[in-house]
């Protein structure tokens, strides 16, 4: 396994890749990486005859500094990880080498990127969509491959290709959850055992109002999960939404679509900690 830090590197090696005819498989991610992640880069090795995961912290897709400082980094361990796991390639750039001049491009998607993450986390999905793009550009991949957990993320990033037109595939991957339920997250590093312990309700929530919503309007669903969850010290809910799993829309009724997700952010903790999750009642 190669690890670079220069895009330039990256480039040289990468097209000695294409000469040869090899497919490239893109496993973008923002380090600390878990059993999520392997399940992604094992799907790409698997498909592809290289694989390239990119470990960069993404400053322009925080909204809060706070956030972006405290998000968990470990390199030595995530390519130790890598290694072991049969990844080609990876891409660890500085900032200054990711954007040696500021990146003021504008990406929009309405109504995709203007509900729940994107009404919530203001230039959150347009610095997504700044890092994503250069990372394909800068890799020409076959196929790119993110977790099904950032469902919204998906959604844009796919909206994204339809627009530059990437020649690429796009591989949405299921969660992984830990025994308990839990969604796998960098972001679970920074809870105490007893914080992830109670952050496994709100993967419980969501799997019991799967069944509770068969008997159930749309509303009534919303508020069994919406109260439950609060009741709970140390969680407090940001948001549930209810929407058509393509447009991201809320729904008001089961039967005005066929594909319905349910898609939540909650704080867990004393700092708190951000945790996102979803789950799929039709489609």
């Amino acid at each position: 396994m190669r690890v670079f830090n220069t895009t330039k590197a990256l480039q040289e090696a990468l097209d000695g890749v294409r000469a040869e005819g090899k497919t490239i498989g893109l496993v973008p991610t923002m380090g600390a990486l878990h059993a999520g992640h392997a399940s992604l880069v094992e799907r790409s090795v698997g498909e592809n005859d290289c694989t390239v995961v990119s470990v960069f912290v993404n400053p322009t897709q925080f909204n809060d500094p706070k956030d972006l400082q405290n998000y968990p980094r470990d390199l030595e361990a995530d390519c130790d990880l890598l290694a072991r796991l049969k990844a080609d390639f990876v891409f660890a750039p500085t900032v200054s080498e990711a954007y040696p001049e500021p990146d003021t491009r504008q990406f929009s998607y309405p109504p995709i990127d203007t509900v729940m993450e994107g009404a919530r986390r203001p230039g959150h999905f347009n610095g997504v969509c700044q890092i994503v793009s250069k990372l394909f550009d800068w890799v020409k991949p076959t196929r790119a491959y993110f977790g099904e957990k950032d469902f919204q993320q998906i959604a844009v990033v796919r909206a994204m290709v339809r627009d530059l037109g990437f020649p690429l595939e796009l591989r949405p991957c299921p969660i992984v959850r830990e025994e308990s339920g839990l969604a796998l997250s960098s972001r679970n590093e920074l809870l105490t055992p007893a914080e992830r312990e109670t952050a496994v309700n709100i993967s419980r929530a969501l799997r019991e109002s799967v069944d509770f919503a068969r008997e159930h309007t749309v509303e009534e669903t919303h508020r069994f999960v919406v109260d439950q969850l609060n009741a709970i010290e140390g969680l407090e809910v940001e948001y549930y939404e209810i929407v058509d799993g393509t447009s991201l829309q809320p729904v008001a009724d089961w039967a005005e679509s066929d594909y319905i997700v349910g898609c939540i952010t909650v704080y867990c903790g004393a700092r708190p900690v951000r945790l996102i999750d979803n789950v799929k009642y039709k489609g």
